[in-house]
């Protein structure tokens, strides 16, 4: 129940996001001059794309970060500007000859910008499984000849990049000293919070 009340709260945000990333991705990956094969490790990067993002920022709800999910959209949405502009100012062909939105990669961007959240937020120990789904998201891209290997390290850059910008280390309080005085009483607390 608690889960439910935080994203019907967050619905906007959520709302938003979703239909950003959606609408981006699927707008840079229109493949109209030619259709190529979608392997299936294609399928597993192109689901890895929306579903890393989502879940980091429902993980940033769920522990009651809100102060970290605006970080995190914040941080999403200069890497998916700076992506997109990118790709549609410089027009490079991408490998398959599809279209010509190939750098930098928008799935590899996206991932690690996913990845690199949970790691300067909440530490390395829990970015490492975000790292090898992102890792392997791009690995994903030049696999299904998409990008090549410039593409996926300039998207790299740009997603852990925009981290440095926005996202500050996870402070959380486990102990807090209060004092307090009014018209000579004073008030001395402790809290401590498991």
């Amino acid at each position: 129940m608690i889960i439910f009340s935080i994203f019907k709260e967050n619905l906007k945000v959520f709302s938003i996001l979703i239909f950003f990333i959606f609408s981006l991705n699927t707008y840079a990956q229109d493949t109209s001059e030619t259709k190529p094969k979608v392997g299936t490790t294609q399928k597993i990067g192109d689901i890895i794309v929306f579903a890393l993002p989502l879940g980091t920022l429902a993980t940033s709800f769920i522990i009651d970060d809100k102060k970290g999910a605006w970080q995190f959209t914040k941080g999403l949405v200069v890497t998916e500007a700076v992506t997109f502009g990118l790709k549609y100012s410089i027009n490079k062909q991408r490998p398959d000859m599809s279209n010509d939105n190939s750098f930098p990669s928008g799935h590899t961007s996206t991932t690690f910008h996913s990845a690199g959240f949970i790691h300067r937020r909440y530490g390395f120990k829990y970015s490492i499984p975000a790292y090898l789904l992102a890792g392997f998201t791009a690995a994903s891209r030049i696999d299904s000849n998409k990008h090549d290997i410039l593409d996926v390290l300039a998207g790299a850059a740009i997603g852990l990049g925009s981290n440095l910008l926005f996202t500050t280390e996870y402070q959380q309080e486990h102990m807090s000293l209060n004092f307090n005085s009014n018209q000579g009483n004073y008030l001395l607390g402790f809290t401590y919070k498991f």
